[in-house]
């Protein structure tokens, strides 16, 4: 019951660049038509150092279901590696004209994740992802897309008032070094954030529907 009473209280949330119902100005996206998609490894503030890495793990699905090629995100990261490239802060550098000319990807995500993790407070725990993710035209270099995604989970989201909220918060902290619930957090981030009616990610090419 008490995992019910979580999942029933998931609160997930996703901004896109000010106000949530105003239409994205999708001419550029339109214009250049990306067929394929690169993820470079996120930037990240969080201490976390998971962070990067189970993003990465959770980004490709929702791209790919929403009809676009997208490179192996472990391909692309090794690959980073072995040329010289070791670190996120590296990876981000790499002009787009060289992404274009060795991958032929059409277009880029970057993402910065600005907070991640799991925080415990007196009373409850929250778990949190938050990100910001921006997809770029190789060849122009020109901003096609662009979303804050974010999610959290609270340990009182299950009700049951303030006993409900201290038997949560004690059960997470017990729970929550063996149990990391970014992955589950991101992974329902991001198909959110892709697929938003108002300002999500336009169908691409193979896309089902098309």
């Amino acid at each position: 019951m008490k995992n019910l009473g979580l999942i029933l209280g998931l609160l997930i949330l996703t901004i896109t660049s000010g106000c949530a119902v105003k239409p994205y100005d999708y001419t550029a996206f339109h214009a250049a038509k990306p067929r394929s998609i690169l993820v470079i490894p996120p930037m990240s503030d969080s201490t976390d150092v998971n962070s990067t890495y189970t993003f990465l793990s959770t980004i490709s699905k929702p791209l790919a279901e929403k009809g676009y090629y997208v490179f192996p995100v472990a391909v692309v990261d090794t690959l980073l590696k072995e040329n010289g490239l070791p670190t996120p802060a590296e990876m981000n550098s790499v002009p787009l004209d060289k992404i274009h000319s060795v991958t032929g990807a059409d277009a880029v995500l970057y993402v910065h994740i600005n907070q991640w993790g799991q925080k415990f407070q007196v009373i409850s725990s929250v778990a949190v992802v938050d990100s910001t993710v921006r997809l770029v035209d190789t060849r122009t270099g020109t901003l096609l897309w662009e979303a804050k995604v974010f999610a959290q989970q609270s340990s009182s989201d299950g009700g049951g008032g303030l006993v409900g909220a201290l038997v949560g918060a004690i059960a997470d902290q017990i729970v929550g070094a063996l149990v990391d619930k970014t992955y589950g957090l991101s992974s329902q981030a991001n198909l959110v954030a892709v697929n938003d009616k108002s300002r999500g990610m336009l169908p691409g090419p193979y896309h089902e529907a098309k």
